[in-house]
């Protein structure tokens, strides 16, 4: 008779957890679809091999799932990245340092580079002037950083309207923020193929939207059409936010 204790309850926890990982992985990357037909096949895989015991059809499918993982390496490669660096990122540790660190007063934790962001921002919402800016969290941006202008200079709110000016070499690429810094403009992102994103948002959009999908940073849209400002974090997409809403969110990053 088959013993059921501790190790068996973690191994199915871990199991689980990994399910779910993968779930919302594929979730934001918009491959759902192919997660639940990867599930199906599996479970029909176990029940020929394990509970039926077709050996003619399961050796065919023990091919089939040794030539499968090799395509799926080169199908999902950017999502398989994008889950090593999210596990090796310093985000997951933050919890323990963080029950190591003593608390900053309130004076430390005021940074005048938030106000001078929401600023920009406002001011090119009321003069509808097209605008994308990326602020890294803990996954490098280095690769976007290479696509752009490098240039490594202080926050200021005149500074980033007179980059994304209508009549600035840069205004059509992202600013990458980088601590507490302005390190590069005109940088290229990688473009969201979700097809959940109203047909009336633009190209911006679809590049903040992307950016999140692939890292853990925070991106702010300031529409051209309406002026409405829009915030992309963890895959998902908000649009027409408050400042107060911006401020908060800015303060987390810088």
């Amino acid at each position: 008779m088959l013993e059921f204790g501790i190790k068996d309850i973690i191994d199915i926890v871990c199991v689980a957890f990994l399910l779910y990982y993968v779930y919302r992985l594929m979730k934001d990357s918009g491959s759902l679809n192919v997660f639940y037909g990867i599930l199906i096949f599996i479970v029909i895989w176990m029940l020929v091999s394990q509970v039926f015991d077709m050996r003619l059809l399961g050796s065919i499918f023990d091919k089939l799932v040794s030539v499968g993982v090799l395509a799926l390496i080169i199908l999902f490669q950017e999502e398989i990245r994008r889950f090593f660096l999210t596990i090796g990122s310093q985000r997951k540790l933050g919890f323990f340092f963080r029950m190591f660190r003593r608390k900053k007063d309130k004076a430390e934790e005021e940074n005048p580079s938030v106000m001078k962001i929401v600023w920009a921002c406002e001011q090119m919402s009321k003069n509808k002037v097209g605008a994308l800016i990326i602020i890294e969290k803990t996954m490098s941006l280095t690769d976007i950083v290479k696509s752009g202008e490098k240039l490594d200079a202080l926050i200021s709110s005149q500074l980033i309207q007179n980059i994304f000016f209508k009549n600035s070499p840069l205004h059509d690429g992202a600013m990458i923020i980088r601590h507490n810094r302005i390190e590069a403009a005109g940088c290229i992102l990688p473009v969201s193929h979700d097809m959940n994103i109203p047909k009336e948002l633009g190209l911006r959009h679809r590049a903040a939207l992307g950016i999140s999908q692939q890292s853990d940073a925070l991106a702010i849209v300031v529409s051209e059409e309406n002026g409405a400002i829009s915030i992309a974090r963890k895959g998902e997409l908000k649009l027409r936010v408050m400042n107060e809403y911006l401020e908060s969110q800015i303060a987390e990053f810088i």
